[in-house]
């Protein structure tokens, strides 16, 4: 009898670093656009950074209905949120809660990229090979 692991869709919703934002067009249709997903679990928030001038922007201010998908780097499993957006900013204080709230986002962003990467990199690295390959070079 095989046993099929416990799948938590907040886990991969807090742990992914691309995820695909759909937003409904002013003719109906969906809009597809890849973000950056930052899920707050505590609070059971997800927040995207956009700008004004973008048709995800547009289409959320029109229908703020909206859904986010994203999949595990096996491509064997997915989770989705769907729910109401609701559009903040852009904030004129440096210290308000909207620039408070992006600083929050990026952080978190590039905490998940240097836990994600960084591991990565460290594999590659090889500093002993490369001196001994520098050193055998020169004798040839």
């Amino acid at each position: 009898m095989t046993t099929t692991p416990s799948f938590d869709p907040g886990v991969l919703l807090a742990e992914s670093r691309l995820g695909v934002l759909a937003t409904i067009k002013a003719d109906g249709r969906p809009q597809l656009s890849p973000v950056t997903p930052a899920y707050d679990a505590e609070a059971g928030v997800l927040r995207v950074s956009t700008r004004e001038g973008l048709a995800k922007t547009a289409n959320l201010r029109r229908d703020p209905r909206a859904a986010l998908e994203v999949t595990a780097p096996d491509g064997r499993s997915w989770a989705t949120a769907e729910g109401t957006a609701t559009l903040t900013g852009p904030g004129t204080d440096p210290h308000g809660p909207e620039v408070e709230a992006l600083v929050e986002y990026y952080r978190a962003a590039a905490d998940r990229a240097e836990r994600q990467v960084l591991p990565v990199l460290r594999r590659q690295r090889h500093p002993e090979r490369r001196r001994d390959r520098r050193h055998r070079r020169g004798r040839r």
